[in-house]
């Protein structure tokens, strides 16, 4: 049996933001995602405002905040955490400055003091379910 206690050192992937690139930081995002070491990779398919009892939020940041609380319900159950997300893409519906501050805002809160995710943001003119404003996909690794 081999001795895997290394695997535990190393992280699945490394977040850049290359000198030569905008600093995107403040818009809660980093460049590029660069995945060497992993044994699992999480697909977790496009998470609304929707709660366990299939109620959607009125607003935008509500539904922005239940979204990621049902990305990190997805990870909870894999043994993932957010800092196990390389990639995210978030799908606005009718998208404007102040939604994106909006998500901005809760992504800091969610990461503080760790880099983003690559992150795609797509405006679209609908989704799924009627007044569902937000879907936000994640693909993580995890050792």
């Amino acid at each position: 049996m081999s001795d895997l206690s290394h695997i535990h050192r190393l992280k699945s992937f490394q977040l850049h933001n290359p000198n030569s690139l905008h600093n995107p930081k403040s818009l809660a995002y980093s460049h590029v995602a660069e995945v060497r070491h992993f044994l699992r990779i999480l697909h977790i398919s496009g998470q609304s405002g929707e709660n366990a009892q299939g109620i959607l939020a009125q607003n935008f940041a509500l539904q922005a905040e239940q979204a990621f609380q049902n990305i990190l319900f997805a990870l909870e159950d894999c043994d993932a955490t957010l800092h196990d997300i390389a990639v995210l893409r978030i799908f606005v519906v009718d998208h404007n400055s102040q939604k994106h501050q909006q998500l901005i805002t809760i992504m800091q809160q969610l990461w503080q003091h760790h880099d983003f995710p690559a992150c795609t943001l797509i405006p679209v003119p609908a989704l799924a379910l009627p007044g569902m404003q937000i879907e936000v996909e994640a693909t993580a690794y995890s050792l």
